[in-house]
């Protein structure tokens, strides 16, 4: 209950980010931002104690786990959604889906070979959901467009910086993430892999290709998108990114099984 309670309020932030920015292009009303970082603060909290409380009460299981993972590989998609609709992002929204998709597919593909999940000491689950819901509150104060213009605009000290077309901030951080999140998160995830698969005098190239069928649905996802005569990223970033997540869901718990 207390899962399925937490997962709700980032159904109601994304349902939020619909009603006020369907194409995640334009400015919400500012108590929205304010409204995304609470329920993800409350989100996060829940989603902490949930496994705490079960332990307590000695109601923990096997399926009540799966449940909980569950939930999580599917609010990568609904706090994408809230976000993109806190910094405008539009179509660039499901990149950011991308990048919170990649290291959950990748930890849990790690738990499979080591059955602990193994976090570093700077994590998504904590600082990285902390960072996003503290962007939420900041856009409360400075607007969203401050995300959607020009980062030379919105950070002024950078001013000087030659040569560098114009790049909304949202790029600049997503391309930040990419480098200093993503990047080193899945290489510490396929070292620990590896030591499991040298140990058990294993193949790596079979535990690699279960990463295949979340490639696969990348890829068509991508495709899709190119070839949509209506521009279904732009024009339907939700139904793309919402069904999408379902997709990831199941690969998750199938990987997670």
């Amino acid at each position: 209950m207390i899962t399925l309670t937490g997962f709700m309020f980032l159904l109601t932030s994304a349902f939020l980010g619909f009603l006020y920015s369907p194409h995640l292009d334009t400015a919400p009303p500012r108590w929205v931002h304010l409204a995304h970082g609470l329920l993800l603060f409350l989100y996060q909290t829940f989603d902490a104690v949930d496994g705490k409380q079960a332990r307590r009460t000695n109601s923990s299981s096997p399926l009540g786990e799966l449940f909980d993972h569950g939930c999580d590989a599917l609010a990568c998609a609904f706090e994408s959604l809230a976000f993109g609709s806190t910094a405008m992002c539009g179509k660039a929204t499901f990149w950011f889906w991308v990048i919170s998709a990649v290291p959950f597919y990748f930890a849990t593909w790690e738990h499979f070979f080591t059955n602990t999940l193994i976090l570093p000491i700077v994590n998504g689950p904590t600082e990285g959901l902390m960072l996003i819901y503290l962007c939420h509150f900041f856009t409360f104060f400075a607007g969203a467009e401050w995300w959607a213009q020009d980062f030379q605009k919105s950070m002024p000290l950078l001013g000087w910086v030659p040569l560098i077309p114009e790049i909304p901030v949202y790029d600049i951080v997503l391309c930040l993430m990419i480098a200093f999140a993503v990047i080193p998160t899945i290489g510490s995830n396929i070292h620990n892999v590896y030591k499991v698969v040298a140990a058990r005098k294993g193949s790596m190239v079979r535990a690699l290709a279960m990463l295949f069928p979340f490639g696969l649905l990348l890829a068509g996802v991508l495709v899709w998108s190119y070839l949509s005569p209506s521009d279904i990223m732009r024009n339907q970033p939700h139904l793309l990114i919402i069904g999408t997540g379902f997709a990831f869901g199941f690969l998750v718990v199938r990987l997670f099984c």
